[in-house]
């Protein structure tokens, strides 16, 4: 955290969180050269602040966003954005009715896709003649071996059950054959290539590098011929989406894909310090004051337990990110209404000194504060209320 930063929000209340606007805009211009000309849609997710997202969509390299609920979609498509996909399948049963009767929504939001049984359920709970935008989602995780033995050897998220050409084109019959959707696009994420950190000097790091060389050759070839596949039964498709922050030189290269999403390249949260190919700027971060000091060698903040979703693990706890030399007791971790912090800086924090962190991922921090102190040029610019702030809590 630049020192000029640190000033301009020392006398901020805590727990508050701060943009560096500076590197946060310069977050925006890397990641748009990283794609190489290929639109980025902006995962909101990595975000849940309209106003940084609306300040990303400036740039022409952006195009879109990449929902994380349909009650969020319908807030963006209300707010004026005309192209939201939704990036996960819904199961939300009045926000299926309202995009159902709406047509302005129902033109500007498309759903996500993988199974018979979405359909199904859209039919069940939103009856009605307007035809919903939907398309479907591939798995491109990789397996490297047979299948009866996938189950034991599968690296990636385990997201949809598509995961061959054949099954692309069947389904995609299948919602053609369907009343009130239309097939608009095709979405593919390899999260074992965007989202798996490989700069450890450790044997899994080693391993990682391996998957993420071994799945740069497969996602790009199962990919297309799922896209292929499906055009042959539907037509063009408006979009093909894949790829992430970690990803945006691999996937651009994939003459299949039409658009990427990423969102978390722009906060830079502490698990993209360990990727190897590209580095983004931190630009989010969250401050917590020293209450107590129990010895010489130890200080007491207040809150901390801000640990990031995914595997429990050390990995998970934000980083202490300023005062440097800190780092957490191992009997209690980041805790949640106290974090006892120890290491050499502690001798010189005195009780409402200021200790600045920052969260493992990009958009879980807006989800504990109400907004965001942005900071350019060494001063408080302006205030960016989170969806939090705004009374909103989607996941």
């Amino acid at each position: 955290m630049r020192a000029s930063v640190r000033r301009a929000a020392a006398s901020l209340p805590a727990p508050c969180g701060v943009i560096d606007l500076e590197a946060f805009d310069r977050n925006i211009l890397a990641m748009a050269q990283r794609a190489g000309g290929v639109p980025i849609r902006v995962a909101s997710k990595s975000l849940r602040t309209r106003a940084a997202l609306e300040r990303v969509l400036e740039h022409p390299g952006f195009r879109g966003i990449l929902a994380f609920t349909l009650p969020e979609a319908i807030m963006l498509a209300r707010d004026g954005h005309e192209d939201v996909v939704l990036g996960y399948p819904t199961t939300n049963r009045d926000a299926l009715r309202e995009l159902r009767s709406d047509a302005q929504l129902r033109e500007r939001i498309t759903l996500m896709i993988d199974a018979v049984e979405h359909l199904d359920f859209f039919d069940a709970v939103a009856p009605g003649p307007g035809v919903l935008r939907v398309a479907m989602e591939g798995d491109v995780s990789w397996w490297p071996a047979k299948p009866l033995l996938r189950g034991h050897l599968h690296y990636g998220v385990f997201r949809s059950s598509i995961r061959e050409a054949a099954q692309a084109a069947a389904f995609a019959r299948t919602v053609n054959a369907r009343k009130g959707v239309r097939l608009v696009g095709m979405m593919a994420y390899e999260s074992q290539v965007a989202g798996l950190p490989d700069a450890a000097h450790t044997p899994r790091g080693v391993a990682i590098r391996v998957i993420r060389q071994q799945s740069l050759a497969d996602v790009p070839r199962r990919r297309g011929e799922m896209v292929e596949a499906v055009r042959d039964v539907a037509g063009e498709l408006e979009f093909v989406n894949g790829g992430g922050t970690g990803s945006l030189e691999s996937t651009s290269a994939d003459p299949s894909v039409t658009e990427i999403a990423a969102g978390s390249g722009f906060f830079s949260p502490a698990s993209f310090d360990r990727f190897r190919g590209f580095q983004h700027e931190a630009a989010a971060f969250f401050g917590l004051d020293v209450v107590r000091k129990p010895t010489a060698e130890i200080v007491t903040l207040h809150g901390g337990g801000w640990s990031a979703s995914g595997k429990p693990g050390a990995d998970r706890l934000p980083v202490i990110d300023w005062p440097r030399g800190l780092h957490y007791l191992h009997e209690e971790g980041a805790g949640e209404v106290q974090t006892p912090i120890t290491g050499h800086a502690a001798r010189g924090l005195e009780i409402g000194d200021r200790v600045w962190l920052r969260h493992v991922k990009a958009g879980e921090l807006a989800e504990r504060i109400t907004d965001f102190a942005v900071v350019k040029g060494g001063i408080i610019e302006q205030f960016w209320k989170t969806y939090r702030g705004e009374g909103f809590a989607y996941l």
